[in-house]
């Protein structure tokens, strides 16, 4: 979602909490939330008051929420340890690389450990940013200290309760496999000390393992919650039941911010099990109507029943092929400036490239639509919501339903996916549901009240990855030497009329718009960027600025070799120089895994190479390619990745395997959400493309080896995969690629 090159986000995110002053930047956890934690399935570490504690206890008050192991540690009797998460879990497989960081310092039986998903308490705030967050490919990167932490934290609370039990020095006892053992042959398991160790001081500072001694990090894990979902068992926010629980369904104007002129709903008032229909205020402000009715097929049905009247005057009605006219007109014209190095060498260069590349908007389109359950009481509500931002959507909660923020209980569900999508700063969806909650409580409904978006209404509903037309103009010499590189990209910014504004908008550049840009070669490129205003909502999008920017560098880059007859390869590392070991090393390994320059292809097939940083981490790509029946084949794919220390083996493959196919998906026919006349004219799977099992190339992903932190990997398999596809395409065909999805015509 975010990339992590944004150095001032923190006092962004500072900022966006202040909105609610009211709402300290950092609270402390109530200890009946604690106790509620430890109770649900054992007892939970540190959870007491610390400052009831004696003798040379380290001042708790230094620790904040966030490093309190009682949020995030249970031990029951029978020594099971339940693991509590501070992210959104939608596929990535963040519930269980987080518990094996904590459970390999906690020396915890990785048989016995469980996890569950976190709340809107600050607890479970990024350790970095200060807010909720899961995005940016930061879970692992930015909580992999912290849960470390954690586990040490209570690793050390269990040795001093057995300490304490046994009379002896705590320095004289070691862990291992979920219990303490002493000299002698004594043995406490975990849940035989949990009680007595949740009343101890919790430690300030802990010594953390060395590396080496790492048994689970680093391991080929089974995902804890591989079972439940390979089963059909997992429980997604999508299947929340509340007693009396009723549905409601919006239909939602055909142009984005349009109102109302008239509604009939006799028609759908009729429907058995309807219980209200209401018009309400939406997003963007755009008005509505909602059927609640006590199940989704009755609502949808009567939705479907409406007739309704739109008043369409005030809005903007793109056109696509219009606004890719306005974007070429806007291409030629001065902007802002994000690199501005000499161009006068252009003129005279002896090679040159000049080439547009256009990118459509792309729904999010995770299996799961999004919902919201809400559940108002006297004392507040709770949502059921699979949020990636459950702070953010919690406040936003609040000031929708007139609550303070500490009324509001979010509590975080496992997501059929989101991309981006479940991460907005406007709340959308959370705001929509909580207005109609609200709406009928007035209206005398009292239930709880889950709303639910269609398939169509997801593909319709905004917030896309946004369009973009890039235009370049690159000269060159006869060695591959670029002399002068004039870029320009037109696209809406992502950021524009967000509370990170004005952190990441600099002299009118929206910097997830040309991140990915240039390095890692060091290019002399004068970039020019333009945002237009559109009235199409747009959001961040998996790799966000690097699905467009990867294709169109990597692309030239690769034409640049063809055209001066080198290997795209050796190009590369030429360009790269040796200031860029983890790029050099990811694709070295690509290269030597894949058998690239070795093995014979088969007839009509050719290699492709592209390699990209994202989130601080690199992956190369070497393909295998053909064009059959004039549509472009993708046969294998091997990754090599740097991504520093690699927590899970099976998680990171599953990462790069999975955006490697969403970016093969952005490649094949039908992958666009266009508009006529301020429509969305993609309504279902049927007319939007999205990769499916019978796309999927032969992947296989290799690691470059490190004991340095890890960075992200939720995102950075996707960015090169199209590029290296083109690449291949292109020394088959002889003609570049310009655009997503391919256009071979």
């Amino acid at each position: 979602m975010f990339n992590t090159s944004m150095q001032e986000l923190p006092r962004a995110l500072q900022l966006l909490l202040a909105r609610d002053a009211d709402t300290p930047a950092v609270a402390e956890l109530p200890r009946r939330t604690f106790l509620k934690l430890g109770a649900a399935s054992g007892f939970a570490l540190g959870l007491l008051p610390l400052a009831a504690h004696s003798q040379g206890a380290a001042a708790p008050a230094a620790l904040k929420p966030v490093e309190m192991p009682g949020a995030f540690v249970a031990i029951a009797p029978d020594g099971t340890v339940t693991v509590t998460v501070n992210r959104l879990e939608f596929g990535q497989g963040v519930q269980t690389a987080l518990p094996m960081i904590l459970a390999e310092e906690l020396d915890a039986d990785w048989s016995k450990v469980r996890s569950q998903l976190g709340t809107n308490d600050m607890a479970y705030a990024d350790p970095l940013f200060g807010m909720h967050l899961t995005g940016g490919s930061n879970s692992i990167k930015h909580s992999f200290t912290q849960y470390r932490e954690l586990g040490a934290r209570a690793r050390a609370m269990l040795v001093q309760a057995a300490a304490t039990r046994w009379g002896v020095d705590a320095a004289s006892l070691r862990t291992e496999n979920g219990a303490v053992l002493g000299a002698g042959g004594r043995r406490l398991g975990y849940g035989e000390l949990a009680e007595a160790a949740m009343a101890l001081p919790v430690p300030a500072s802990v010594t953390l393992k060395d590396p080496k001694q790492f048994r689970l990090i680093g391991q080929p894990t089974t995902r804890l919650d591989a079972a439940a979902k390979s089963s059909g068992r997992q429980d997604f926010g999508i299947d929340v039941r509340r007693p009396g629980q009723l549905t409601a369904v919006v239909a939602r104007p055909p142009v984005f911010g349009a109102k109302l002129k008239s509604v009939d709903d006799t028609a759908a008032r009729a429907v058995k099990g309807v219980k209200a229909v209401l018009r309400v205020p939406l997003d963007r402000g755009a008005e509505g109507v909602v059927v609640i009715a006590d199940g989704y097929w009755p609502a949808k049905t009567a939705r479907d029943a409406l007739k309704l009247e739109w008043d369409t005057a005030a809005v903007e009605k793109v056109d696509s092929a219009r606004q890719l006219a306005q974007y070429r007109e806007l291409a030629g014209q001065p902007g802002a400036k994000h690199f501005d190095a000499d161009m006068a060498p252009l003129a005279n260069a002896p090679k040159k490239i000049e080439a547009e590349f256009v990118f459509p908007y792309l729904a999010h389109a995770p299996m799961e639509p999004l919902n919201c359950t809400v559940e108002l009481t006297e004392q507040g509500a709770t949502l059921w919501v699979g949020s990636q931002m459950p702070g953010l959507d919690g406040m936003a909660a609040a000031r929708t339903l007139g609550l303070k923020p500490e009324q509001v209980k979010v509590l975080v569900q496992s997501a059929g996916g989101g991309f981006g999508r479940r991460a907005i700063p406007t709340s959308d969806y959370v705001v929509e549901a909580c207005t109609i909650a609200k709406a009928a409580q007035a209206a005398g409904l009292r239930a709880p009240l889950r709303t639910l978006w269609s398939r169509e209404d997801d593909i319709k509903g905004g917030y896309y990855r946004p369009m973009h037309l890039h235009r370049a103009q690159v000269g060159f010499d006869a060695t591959g030497k670029v002399l002068a590189w004039d870029h320009v990209i037109v696209g809406q910014s992502i950021l524009a009329g967000s509370p990170f504004e004005a952190m990441m908008v600099k002299n009118g550049v929206d910097a997830t718009a040309v991140e990915g840009m240039r390095a890692p070669y060091p290019l002399p490129m004068r970039l020019t960027v333009h945002h237009p205003k559109v009235n199409v909502p747009v959001l961040w999008w998996r790799s966000v600025g690097s699905t467009h920017t990867a294709f169109v560098m990597e692309t030239l880059i690769d034409q640049i070799a063809r055209e001066t007859n080198q290997d795209p390869v050796a190009y590369r590392m030429k360009l790269m120089g040796a200031e860029h070991p983890r790029h050099r090393a990811a694709l070295q390994l690509a290269v030597d895994q894949s058998g690239y320059g070795k093995k014979q292809l088969p007839a009509g097939r050719a290699w492709g190479v592209a390699v990209h940083e994202s989130f601080e981490s690199v992956v190369a790509y070497v393909v295998e390619a053909s064009v059959k029946d004039g549509q472009p084949v993708l046969h294998t794919a091997t990754a090599g990745v740097h991504c520093n220390l690699v927590v899970n083996p099976r998680t990171v493959e599953a990462q790069v395997q999975g955006a490697a196919l969403m970016g093969l998906g952005m490649c094949l026919p039908g992958a666009a959400i266009t508009l006529k006349d301020g429509v969305v004219e993609q309504q279902n799977f049927g007319d939007y493309t999205v990769a499916r099992v019978t796309d999927m190339p032969a992947i296989s992903v290799h690691t470059v080896p490190s004991a340095e932190p890890p960075t992200g990997m939720g995102e950075p398999g996707l960015p090169p995969l199209a590029p290296a596809f083109a690449n291949a395409v292109s020394r088959l065909t002889g003609k570049p690629l310009r655009e997503l999805p391919f256009r071979m015509a």
